[in-house]
């Protein structure tokens, strides 16, 4: 079982990948500037692509600073409907969720 301590560790370290991955996202985005109408649809199909990892990542932060949120008031590892404890293996998979495998569904 891994500690408070781990799971927070884990979550920021998730947290800065993600971080550093929008930055690269958005640097591809704005590099993007061919004058060929082929080029550029091609290019537009991989910018929709960059846009919904973007969004993804975004999400994904939303979750972590959730959860960060819940390790600094003590409530993390709670589900956040029923008040049991989330189980260590369904943790270890979403180390963000804020709710137990019944309550998840």
């Amino acid at each position: 079982m891994k500690s408070l301590a781990m799971r927070q560790a884990e979550l920021e370290t998730r947290k800065a990948v993600l971080w550093g991955r929008m930055g690269g996202i958005k640097d591809e985005l704005a590099a993007h500037r061919e004058t060929d109408w082929d080029d550029l649809a091609t290019e537009r199909e991989g910018d929709e692509v960059l846009e919904r990892l973007g969004i993804d990542a975004q999400t994904e932060l939303r979750a972590i600073s959730a959860a960060l949120g819940r390790v600094a008031d003590g409530s993390y590892g709670t589900c956040l409907r029923c008040g049991k404890k989330i189980g260590e293996a369904r943790l270890g998979l979403l180390p963000y969720t804020p709710f137990c495998k019944d309550d998840a569904a």
